[in-house]
């Protein structure tokens, strides 16, 4: 299967070295400068799977037609893909691969339905430099279609995808990408104070405003009617649990959780985009919960501020400290009122 992988970023070098090491027939579309260095120099990856340089194709836009098309941009970059890379997409097969619940409902403007499928990438990357990415940790990758039944092709992708990761096929993808919205909300915190996940939840207090965002994501969802399903390894049950936990129990399971996820130091994935001076995905994380909220005529408003403060490091390059997040989101006074409950 003739592959192509839009975007040279922590997840998509990381797919398209593996796949290229299995044999594959891969081309990976990047910018120039991470075009120019992996061309010059192989894309080097370290980390669970060992350290070594992978001689990978690579190009700034597609050169012919592919059989298969692997969209690892964000979503908010998917339209700028799309119309770059337009001439040579029409008959491809278009795999998505972002967090949050949005991108199939955008790439759905450009493509036909039954050449649409959709993934949860559950393995974790870090983008170093131009042509270098650290694999922190293993995890499944799950396809599925976002808008008809799995067919064939379906099969086809996950078993072309299982030469380098392990691929499981969803018959309810969307759902699954709502629970994978709940895995990916930490990645708000350490946004923003510019620290790796391990340092950052090595904080309690930053542990604890993890559970606040989540209690308040997961009541907004289940007033909109929205039931997240369970992830292979990774069931509703544990995110649900958490929700209704008392804030200091959940908290200790946060802390636990997630300064032992990679030996490496790994950063979220809104952190990676703000160290490299590119617009973040916040609002197709946390910024869904204060979406739906907003069409339910509810508030989420530990979201909402935080949604601000993560575009503000954004807009300014400068973190907050960690005292200044506590007075901001007067954690002390959200945690009594959730205490209540």
């Amino acid at each position: 299967m003739k592959t192509a992988v839009i975007g040279a970023g922590a997840i998509g070098s990381v797919v398209a070295a593996y796949l290229t090491k299995a044999g594959q027939d891969v081309t990976l579309i990047g910018r120039k400068n991470q075009v120019e260095a992996i061309s010059a120099n192989g894309l080097k990856v370290k980390g669970v799977r060992g350290e070594e340089t992978i001689p990978v194709k690579a190009l700034p836009s597609l050169d012919q037609e592919y059989d298969l098309v692997i969209f690892t941009v964000k979503t908010l970059d998917i339209e700028d893909a799309v119309n770059t890379n337009q001439t040579f997409l029409r008959n491809a097969l278009i795999l998505s691969s972002q967090n949050g619940v949005q991108a199939d409902l955008h790439l759905k403007e450009s493509f036909r339905q039954e050449n649409m499928f959709s993934s949860i990438v559950m393995f974790g990357s870090t983008y170093v430099q131009p042509g270098e990415v650290t694999f922190n940790f293993e995890g499944d990758w799950i396809i599925g279609k976002p808008f008809e039944p799995v067919d064939d092709k379906t099969r086809e992708i996950a078993e072309f995808l299982q030469n380098a990761f392990p691929a499981v096929v969803s018959e309810d993808i969307i759902g699954m990408k709502w629970l994978k919205l709940f895995v990916n909300f930490n990645n708000c915190i350490p946004a923003l104070i510019g620290k790796s996940m391990q340092e950052t939840f090595a904080d309690m207090d930053m542990c604890r405003l993890s559970v606040l965002l989540l209690k308040e994501g997961v009541e907004i969802i289940g007033k909109a009617g929205i039931a997240p399903v369970s992830l292979p390894k990774f069931p509703v049950e544990r995110i649900v649990g958490l929700a209704q936990m008392p804030i200091d129990q959940a908290a200790g399971i946060i802390n636990k959780t997630l300064t032992t996820l990679s030996k490496e130091p790994l950063y979220g994935s809104i952190l990676q985009s703000i160290m490299r001076k590119r617009p973040s995905e916040i609002d197709y994380i946390n910024g869904e919960i204060v979406r739906l909220a907003r069409q339910l005529q509810v508030d989420a408003p530990l979201n909402a501020k935080v949604v601000d403060m993560v575009h503000q490091v954004e807009n300014t390059g400068e973190y907050f400290t960690i005292k200044t997040i506590e007075e901001e989101l007067n954690l002390n006074g959200a945690q009594r009122k959730r205490s209540v409950f």
